[in-house]
């Protein structure tokens, strides 16, 4: 039978340990789309659902999916590289029979092309697309060594201490194992063409194309333009319009009569989908005005358990820097804690926001956090909030507009109230070229060698702080007559969330550049902002401004604990009854592999 399509509705779908998206379209060539990997996935990983709208549109059933380990998969029970390729075999198989496709093409990105390439040995293809693929392994390991070096810098702009036996890229965290695995990649070995049809567009396409010409390809080549903005970062990751346009002409070129009778599954038939593993069990969930995320629960029902929402940082997917969410999420429902994590419009999976701005200190992004909470209230315990930055702001707002939670974990959180004065681009780039950063750098050896020898120009640097001293100043005039937030000054919000019985933990990197919010706001003198709070400002050495290495999640592991067992304690108080003498645990997290 013909699948039943609705117009731009994906549907969310799992599979063998999987979770995706499947893009319905009445086409008979379906597209199985091939992501990258780790930090550049998680850029990407907007436009790269922009790309299957855009192939479904055109009359391609399109299939994207998270790879064993990362987004909201179950994690890998093979050798990580081995079971990224199988898991695109099985998406293969995923399309065909629950689309009803005849032909398949694969289009793969970066590591997810050189993944592609491999399982296209034992899969019939009909066309493939290499976008920017990685060609050797060991070359792929080189960039990613240096990208480690600019991406999660400390607040003072210095290189966080990496372990000699793995890699971190952006909170994503490589093991010996993977990295052995992923030095053995070699396209330029590949025993048979992917396809008879292939496009590929990189920077550089000579050798590849001729090894694939070799094998009995037919290869067109171009440049790549868009890729940087495509892979360089989360918050500023934009479509690169042309070359997707390439990209989908050529995966329909040819295809035939889309109205040809095929054999499915319709779409409205596909089992509810859910994922399970050790004491967890995950569903997606689409609510409110478009928003999407993920419910997991434990597998033992408790109702007076607290239930946790996990607020997007920056631009994060609901999966979270370094998929940390995910992992969070399940080791907490393994100690019989649910929560919710999901995308604020503009984000992820969710809809676009109708300004179509960028959600980050939205004035009405406390809104979508109170959708979320309406999606698990009323299940009898506490519930409580977990933001980064934008998103402990987002937070922030939510627990003082909403009485139903009962306390939050604010991690870096940036301002108590967003001047709509400023840029936020400009904020954004600049968050850490701060007076403070300029003279951290100014201590060290090397800067002064630079500045000896002219290479650091001085006006330049003044000119900057001077403009921004000004800039700040006419801000705080602008402030002075504006009219002020709902609940008054941020102290007496705290006082009055305090009053209300409500926990707040504020969580920080050593530096970063909302301390001096929290000094202006909640005092500067040594404990008056703890006292405020009822509770210590935990201020953590060495880690990056998103808390990516292990030791960071193990400092926000123990800072949610006391919040757990803070919330606890004020429920009790309260309702006059003893606390459990089992206060709820939290896991100290582990790395992962």
């Amino acid at each position: 039978m013909t699948p039943e399509v609705e117009s731009d509705a994906a549907v969310p779908v799992t599979f063998d340990g999987l979770f995706g998206w499947l893009h319905p379209a009445a086409g008979r060539r379906g597209v199985v789309l091939c992501g990258t990997c780790g930090f550049e996935q998680m850029a990407a990983h907007r436009p790269w659902r922009s790309l299957a709208e855009g192939l479904a549109a055109a009359g391609c059933p399109t299939l994207r999916f998270d790879y064993p380990g990362e987004g909201d998969s179950a994690d890998p029970e093979a050798a990580r590289v081995l079971a990224c390729v199988a898991a695109i075999r099985r998406a293969v198989q995923f399309l065909r029979v629950t689309a009803g496709v005849t032909e398949i093409v694969l289009i793969g990105l970066r590591l997810g092309a050189t993944f592609a390439a491999l399982a296209a040995q034992d899969e019939a293809v009909e066309g493939f697309v290499l976008l920017a693929p990685v060609t050797t392994g060991r070359a792929y390991l080189r960039e990613m060594r240096l990208r480690a070096q600019t991406i999660g810098r400390l607040p003072d702009g210095s290189v966080p201490p990496h372990e000699a036996d793995s890699l971190t890229v952006g909170g994503f965290r490589m093991e010996t194992v993977v990295l052995s695995e992923l030095a053995t990649l070699n396209l330029e070995r590949l025993e048979r063409a992917p396809a008879r049809r292939a496009l590929l567009l990189a920077p550089e396409t000579r050798t590849l194309a001729a090894r694939l010409e070799t094998l009995g390809s037919t290869v067109a080549t171009g440049p790549f333009p868009g890729l940087a903005a495509l892979v360089g970062d989360p918050i500023f990751s934009d479509v690169p319009a042309a070359d997707f346009a390439r990209v989908i002409a050529f995966a329909t070129a040819g295809a035939g009569d889309s109205g040809l009778t095929r054999s499915g599954t319709a779409v409205g038939a596909l089992a509810s989908p859910h994922l399970t593993g050790s004491g967890w069990e995950e569903e997606p969930v689409r609510f409110a005005r478009g928003l999407f995320g993920i419910r997991c629960r434990p597998d033992r029902a408790d109702a007076n358990a607290p239930t946790i929402v996990f607020v997007s940082t920056g631009m994060s997917v609901h999966s979270g820097w370094g998929r940390q969410t995910t992992d969070l999420a399940r080791r907490l429902a393994a100690e019989g804690i649910g929560s919710f994590r999901f995308d604020q419009r503009g984000i992820g999976d969710s809809a676009d926001r109708a300004d179509g701005r960028k959600p980050l200190f939205a004035a009405d992004g406390f809104a979508d956090v109170i959708s979320a909470v309406d999606q698990i209230a009323g299940t009898g315990g506490p519930i409580l909030l977990v933001g980064g930055c934008s998103g402990a702001y987002a937070a922030l707002h939510a627990l003082c507009r909403d009485s139903r939670v009962d306390g939050a974990l604010l991690l870096n959180l940036y301002c108590f109230d967003w001047d709509p004065d400023q840029d936020l681009d400009q904020v954004i780039r600049q968050t850490f070229g701060s007076a403070s950063t300029y003279a951290a750098l100014l201590k060290r050896g090397a800067t002064w060698r630079r500045l000896i020898r002219g290479e650091i120009r001085i006006g330049a640097i003044a000119a900057v702080l001077a403009r921004r001293g000004i800039d700040a100043a006419f801000r705080r005039m602008r402030r002075a007559i504006r009219p002020g937030p709902p609940g008054g000054s941020p102290a007496r919000r705290i006082a009055a969330l305090r009053r209300r019985g409500a926990e707040i933990r504020l969580l920080y990197s050593a530096g970063d550049p909302g301390l001096a919010a929290l000094r202006r706001h909640l005092g500067r003198s040594p404990g008056k902002a703890d006292g405020r709070l009822g509770a210590p400002v935990t201020v953590v050495p060495g880690v990056d401004h998103n808390f990516g290495s292990r030791e960071a999640q193990a400092r926000l592991a123990e800072a949610l604990h006391d919040l757990l067992q803070a919330v606890q304690r004020s429920k009790a108080t309260r309702s006059g009854t003893a606390v459990s003498a089992k206060p709820c645990r939290v896991l100290t997290l582990a790395g992962r592999t």
